[in-house]
């Protein structure tokens, strides 16, 4: 176990930190919205019910959906796009591991097996990581469109006020206003992070450049 923990610890404390989150949001939010009923004189909702309703969903997923936007994003945007200086770009006057055949390790015994099978398997491979990302911010983003109309036709009924489709939700500028600004922060964070990393150091971190490396240097 010990040996466990040490090699995935990053892995493990992210996650246990998304649960505390998690279980931290759903809890807060319960307490928000009891209140806001208890101000419109509606009974309370169970814990359970909370966690199935369109104010929990929305919120979860609406910030789901910018993580993974910015995580696809910053992937594909990488292969083309270069920043001197910064530790995450790939050298602009130099080749790159990155854009290496991966055919050429086909006889590697270490290699994954999709580049031992080749073939459309391996080229599927060869952009999975994206293919997973746009999966997983697509889903979100469905997610998000989802609880964002479960919620409005939740306070719509509260209020005798007919209900709206998915389909209306998508052209309803407060599901857009939910979206863009969370987007907007996710693209700053990334693109601050980048141009920090070319002057700023954090040493012992992967995320840094050597401690002494020159401002210049451009990736590891």
């Amino acid at each position: 176990m010990r040996r466990f923990l040490r090699d995935n610890g990053l892995t493990v404390t992210l996650l246990a930190l998304f649960v505390l989150s998690l279980i931290g949001q759903a809890l807060t939010g319960w307490r928000a919205h009891g209140e806001e009923l208890r101000l419109h004189n509606l009974p309370a909702i169970g814990f359970g019910s909370y966690l199935a309703s369109g104010h929990f969903i929305s919120a979860v997923f609406e910030n789901w959906e910018s993580e993974f936007l910015q995580m696809a994003a910053y992937v594909l945007l990488t292969i083309f796009l270069f920043q001197k200086g910064a530790s995450e770009s790939k050298k602009p006057d130099e080749a790159n591991a990155e854009d290496e055949s991966p055919s050429a390790h086909r006889a590697d015994p270490d290699a994954p097996w999709p580049v031992h099978r080749g073939g459309l398997v391996l080229k599927l491979y060869s952009h999975s990581l994206s293919i997973a990302l746009v999966t997983l911010f697509l889903a979100s983003f469905w997610l998000h469109l989802a609880g964002s109309t479960r919620r409005i036709n939740e306070e719509a009924l509260q209020h005798h006020q007919p209900t709206q489709t998915v389909l209306e939700t998508l052209g309803d500028p407060q599901f857009w206003y939910e979206s863009f600004q969370n987007w907007q922060s996710e693209f700053l964070s990334i693109g601050v992070l980048l141009l920090l990393g070319i002057y700023l150091r954090e040493r012992g971190s992967p995320e840094s450049k050597p401690v002494a490396a020159p401002h210049a240097m451009t990736g590891h």
